[in-house]
């Protein structure tokens, strides 16, 4: 299926709708039903109807129907968060009991469900260097349900083989998931490589405006169902309608936003790669990146994210760099049109500062829609006032 058509077109049947180019925000809580009998049949099957909000609205529909399609998958739900989405694919395929095989520092909130929310129910987390499919099979025990996967990770980008993992998983009848925020579907799609459940957070790339949050929960329709009627319904964590016509706006200049980000990242590198005050840098698609085959192998593009170590024998150097920058935002997330910067040692307490930690040295960039220009002038001005 044609990705314009799939962004422009499907789904959207303007002729219910006045012929209008950008589809209704269905903004109700609930539908009329005009006999016991259509009531009865919502009631019995909520996923196939529309009964009330909390479940199916149209215009949750139709962004579900673009994002299932550009995924590649049968199916998908749309959450008011990628956290949320996270919680609802972990929790439908772990039980008590249970043990997960996950990527060693996953998002945040992915860790805090493993360690500290899911061992309460007896289900327990062993955390891998997901780079070799020898440590998957290592770590796979016979209790064993789920492999949680993030292909790139949103720091180190550190990858996965998809299809080994995907193959491994399969023969051991254990299901998949992977956080594809990194990438979107348009520049890796998992499901392709035989993995169940694909995530992303569409606060991010999908939405583009740093204005609404969303995350999505791709699979097959046995799967989603399943979920649906479980875990979305019952922790009542859908997206909203407004919040939808944001993400389908949103998708509308997805593509072009891409190529804009996949061009001025690569000057921005080139400039990061060069400078005397950086160590190194990390970018899945840099000649020097650790896994730049596979990624290569897996990915069509590697969009504005990157981070680099800073030469600095003090937090107040690193500080320094990262207040002084005039246009380039300090700020968490990533996905919008402004470009952003955050340094890992944000997280620690000044006096824990180690120089030679490079964690504590590292700053990660999102380069946006501005100019590269414009970002390397802010970039070299910071970096003369260290």
């Amino acid at each position: 299926m044609d990705i314009s058509y799939i962004i422009n077109e499907l789904a959207e049947e303007r002729e219910n709708y006045f012929n209008a180019v950008a589809p209704p925000i269905i903004q109700s809580s609930n539908f009329v039903f005009n006999t016991v009998s259509d009531m009865r049949n919502a009631f019995a099957d909520e996923y196939s109807t529309y009964l009330y909000s909390r479940g199916k609205n149209p215009t949750v529909d139709i962004l579900r129907r673009k994002l299932a399609a550009l995924d590649g998958t049968e199916d998908c739900l749309v959450f008011n968060s990628g956290a949320a989405a996270i919680f609802a694919g972990v929790l439908a395929n772990v039980k008590a009991g249970d043990h997960i095989v996950s990527v060693d520092k996953p998002y945040t909130w992915a860790q805090k469900m493993f360690n500290d929310i899911l061992p309460r129910f007896g289900v327990t987390t062993s955390y891998i260097d997901g780079t070799s499919i020898e440590n998957f099979e290592r770590a796979i025990l016979p209790n064993t349900t789920l492999i949680y996967l993030e292909s790139p990770n949103s720091w180190d980008y550190a990858l996965q083989d998809l299809k080994a993992v995907a193959d491994l998983a399969r023969s051991e009848n254990i299901v998949t998931i992977i956080d594809n925020s990194y990438c979107t579907p348009l520049y890796q799609k998992p499901a392709d490589y035989g993995i169940d459940l694909v995530m992303q957070t569409a606060t991010k790339y999908i939405s583009g405006h740093s204005d609404t949050l969303g995350g999505v929960l791709s699979g097959s329709s046995k799967m989603i169902e399943r979920i649906f009627n479980s875990e979305y319904m019952n922790i009542g964590s859908g997206i909203q309608p407004f919040n939808a016509w944001l993400l389908i706006r949103g998708l509308r200049t997805l593509p072009a936003r891409l190529d804009r980000l996949t061009n001025s990242i690569k000057k921005v590198v080139n400039f990061l790669n060069q400078h005397p005050r950086v160590e190194s840098l990390l970018f899945p698609f840099d000649e020097k990146f650790p896994q730049y085959e596979l990624a290569k192998k897996q990915m069509k593009g590697a969009c504005g994210l990157l981070s680099f170590y800073i030469r600095a024998n003090h937090i107040a150097e690193v500080e320094k760099f990262c207040e002084s920058l005039e246009h380039i935002f300090m700020a968490v997330s990533w996905g919008g049109h402004e470009s952003l910067v955050i340094p890992k040692c944000s997280g620690i307490a000044p006096a824990d500062f180690d120089r030679n930690n490079k964690e504590h040295r590292m700053i990660r960039l999102y380069v946006g829609l501005e100019e590269p220009e414009y970002l390397i002038r802010d970039l070299s001005q910071a970096f003369d006032k260290m």
